[in-house]
């Protein structure tokens, strides 16, 4: 029996609060991690720990600084999202907007007013908020003087933090994100979770970053458990940077390698959603020596407090083989992959796979049997400006064209649950990955470069409209 999508399907856009806010340092918000990260040649190596961002050259650009300014432009910004007709907008708060050195016992109240105000705006509209608690966003201070997420001691602090949302915001947001590409810890530490190795060993950095990724987890289902104490009727999501991994070939050895990517990847959501470690985890803590410190209590509280939906981000599909050498390698991604010689990729190297979006999909529901919602799916690319102003940009509706084709095929055909569809960077902002504004997903463009320049004045693109026209429509005019 063929399915459609839900008359309430919560189209929309997705953005963070440290690529696209700006006011670093208004309203009484505290230094955050991604504050600490410049754009050049740099920035890499603090993003993955290497460099201690102290070490960073003088008179560096930090673009999370002002990046587009949505603190003072946020209801210029909501108008566009409710003339584009979006039904729902995912964004992230900034922890130190809330508890600028995070060790504060009560909440800074500008930043929940300011807060506030972005979510009445919204519901002003009817859109619906999707909050992500933590989207790459660690306050200075917990990572000076804990060392981040390596520190049991974040877990309550994390609570505190999460409390205060949830208090504030009982009855106006229904949909929450505990961690946002959670699994980015093991590949980014400084950037997903604000932990810098510098020159610990291999040994060494493997304990910390599991017993980083134990506290996020845990922190992530205390959380789940004190939203269901304050506000029963919202819903607590997890978040999985996502792709599935395919075997480079046939041979068995690299297809054996794919099912290690792919087990890997899912290690987080595992315990999110399954409640507990998967075995083969616990044998490689055994076997490597890793010592997490889980408790009995530990154990109770991850099995009795599940996410309710699954949450990913999809961008392309990756490939693993067995035997690999540096001419093999795909460049551009935080993740190591092989290139598929079956893809095309974007300017910056991502392989741009639609069909892989559904197998995603399937591999999602197969194993949790949880409802999904996509969170983030688009291309970045350069955007040109004609001289009347307007921007084609049908590279990018070709793109989410074949992606919202492939995600409604995945739903009629498969009869998988999807709650929503809010593609990356709705509206222009700072790359996380390479703090560059030129490397732009919006539907909206904001005037500012890569250098800071620009007079931050938002147009809309080509695809503004047909995405307009796409959510109208419920998605037929992508079928079109």
């Amino acid at each position: 029996m063929s399915r459609e999508l839900s008359k309430d399907f919560l189209w929309g856009g997705a953005t963070a609060a440290n690529q696209l806010e700006g006011g670093y340092l208004e309203g009484g918000k505290g230094l955050t991690s991604v504050d600490l990260i410049p754009h050049g040649e740099q920035r890499f190596a603090v993003t993955a720990g290497e460099l201690h961002y102290s070490e960073v050259a003088e008179g560096s650009h930090f673009p999370s600084h002002e990046a587009i300014d949505f603190y003072h432009h946020y209801k210029e910004d909501i108008a566009l999202f409710a003339e584009m007709g979006m039904k729902s907008y995912r964004f992230s708060m900034a922890w130190s907007r809330i508890f600028p050195t995070g060790f504060e016992s009560e909440p800074n109240e500008e930043g929940l007013k300011f807060y506030e105000a972005v979510i009445d705006e919204l519901l002003k509209y009817g859109i619906e908020p999707v909050v992500t608690i933590n989207h790459f966003d660690v306050p200075k201070t917990l990572i000076d003087e804990l060392g981040s997420w390596r520190d049991r001691r974040m877990v309550d602090l994390f609570v505190n933090y999460a409390t205060a949302l949830f208090n504030r915001y009982k009855g106006k947001v229904k949909y929450w994100i505990s961690f946002n590409e959670i699994n980015m810890l093991l590949h980014l530490p400084f950037m997903g979770a604000g932990i810098y190795l510098g020159d610990l060993s291999e040994a060494e950095r493997t304990q910390v970053l599991y017993t980083a990724a134990h506290h996020e987890l845990l922190a992530s289902a205390k959380i789940t458990k004190v939203l269901r104490e304050i506000d029963p009727e919202a819903k607590m999501g997890s978040m999985l940077a996502a792709g599935e991994y395919y075997p480079y070939s046939s041979n068995p050895e690299d297809v054996w390698a794919a099912n290690l990517s792919n087990r890997d990847n899912y290690f987080f959501i595992d315990v999110q959603a399954g409640g507990e470690y998967p075995e083969w985890a616990k044998i490689m803590f055994e076997n490597e020596g890793i010592d997490i410190r889980i408790t009995a209590e530990d154990e109770e509280i991850l099995r009795e407090n599940t996410v309710d939906y699954i949450t990913f981000s999809y961008y392309s599909s990756r490939v693993s083989k067995a035997e690999i050498s540096s001419d093999d390698m795909v460049t551009g991604n935080a993740f190591k992959g092989v290139k598929n010689p079956y893809l095309k990729e974007s300017e910056w190297g991502w392989a741009i796979d639609p069909l892989g979006l559904r197998t995603t999909m399937n591999a999602l529901w197969d194993r949790y049997r949880k409802p999904l919602f996509i969170v983030e799916n688009g291309l970045g690319a350069v955007d040109k400006v004609e001289a009347d102003g307007s921007i084609n940009d049908d590279y990018r509706i070709e793109y989410l064209k074949a992606h919202i084709n492939t995600f409604m095929d995945a739903v009629e055909e498969d009869g998988i649950p999807l709650w929503g569809y809010t593609p990356w960077g709705i509206i222009d902002l700072v790359s996380a990955g390479t703090g560059e504004m030129s490397k732009r997903y919006g539907l909206i463009y904001v005037d500012r470069q890569d250098d800071g320049s620009g007079d931050l004045h938002r147009s809309k693109k080509k695809s503004f409209d047909w995405y307009k026209e796409v959510i109208e429509t419920n998605g037929q005019a992508a079928r079109s």
